[in-house]
């Protein structure tokens, strides 16, 4: 058993100098620029991300996603004005549009793992169609009718359909997760919005008996900046919480053929990360948007790792095999549309 771990090498200025360029270059070719500008994101991202000492690649094209980009905006553009002109025609078509999603997400998984390689071995995606409309439309409208207690069922399946089917070479990801983790995940997170919640609504009360008792106005005032503190907390409490326990629980259970995964992420440091962030990107108006992002990708990465159950050195050799097959997959594929779960 040989333990890898994921390190990130990027840095805040380097990263910098790439964001505020595309920014200026999207900003003055009124978003054209946006397509270039993601490839070299993920560009410097990939490359900075290693393992056993060797690094990823992002090999997306500019052109396929402005393609793809103009393609979903040119439908906006349709639906803005059958708004305006037969409301009717333009409900009719929204609902024609959300049968395409499940197919949208599906391309986007094979686009985004086509074009990621390490070691100049690409990933490549095998979700079927019909899966994607199971997972992404027959789910997605049944949780709402179960007032959302299906909700960790259906983020339980969207999982495994992303990872079960992702292939790296020859070998097949899996996902080995149950839903009674995910459910585990949210009935906590529902406990600690609740709390909160009691907490909240304690200081409501509490402002409604000093108003009711004739407290003075700077009494009043002070009991609504509480609630406000309250919620603030709320948010900054849960949201770490949540990401790091569903991190945790879904790379836990992803493996690569006999390979595991393992992330040790804490709410505590993502809560820390996420609170000087935030107050960085306030302070600077947005210019250390760059630095957080940088700071947060360190962060998670160094808590992920691989246990390999044999040499990882052989087992990528032996993946190579597939390497030729797998250039040309995907290469007709314009759409690169993004979805964080």
């Amino acid at each position: 058993m040989q333990k890898h771990q994921f390190e990130f090498t990027g840095s805040g200025w380097e990263y910098f100098k790439i964001w505020i360029v595309n920014l200026l270059l999207t900003i003055v070719t009124l978003g054209i620029y946006s397509a270039w500008a993601k490839v070299r994101s993920n560009q410097y991202f990939y490359r900075n991300t290693s393992l056993a000492g060797a690094s990823f690649d992002y090999h997306g094209k500019p052109l396929e996603i402005l393609i793809g980009r103009l393609i979903i905006v040119g439908f906006y553009f349709v639906y803005a004005v059958l708004t305006n002109v037969n409301p009717v025609i333009a409900i009719a078509l929204l609902f024609v549009a959300m049968l395409f999603v499940p197919w949208l997400v599906q391309k986007s998984f094979k686009f985004k793992l086509h074009n990621s390689s390490y070691r100049g071995l690409r990933f490549k995606f095998a979700g079927s169609l019909g899966g994607a409309y199971k997972t992404f439309l027959l789910w997605p409208i049944l949780t709402p009718f179960t007032l959302y207690l299906l909700a960790p069922f259906t983020h339980q399946k969207i999982k495994q359909y992303q990872h079960a089917n992702s292939l790296f070479g020859q070998t097949r990801f899996s996902f080995r997760q149950g839903a009674g983790g995910f459910y585990a995940v949210y009935a906590l997170t529902f406990l600690m919005i609740l709390l909160i919640g009691l907490a909240t609504g304690g200081v409501i009360f509490a402002m409604g008996l000093a108003g009711l008792s004739g407290a003075d106005a700077s009494s009043v005032m002070l009991l609504g900046a509480l609630v406000y503190v309250v919620l603030i907390l709320a948010m900054l409490l849960v949201g770490p919480f949540f990401s790091s326990r569903l991190q945790n629980l879904i790379w836990n259970g992803t493996r690569l053929g006999e390979h595991q995964f393992q992330s040790t992420i804490q709410a505590r440091k993502l809560l820390g990360l996420y609170v000087t962030n935030f107050f960085g990107i306030i302070f600077t108006l947005g210019l250390f948007k760059p630095f957080a992002s940088i700071r947060l990708m360190r962060y998670r990465l160094s808590c992920m790792s691989v246990v390999a159950a044999s040499d990882l050195e052989g087992f990528i050799a032996d993946q190579s095999i597939e390497k030729v097959g797998a250039l040309g997959e995907g290469a007709s594929d314009v759409f690169d549309f993004d979805i964080a779960l």
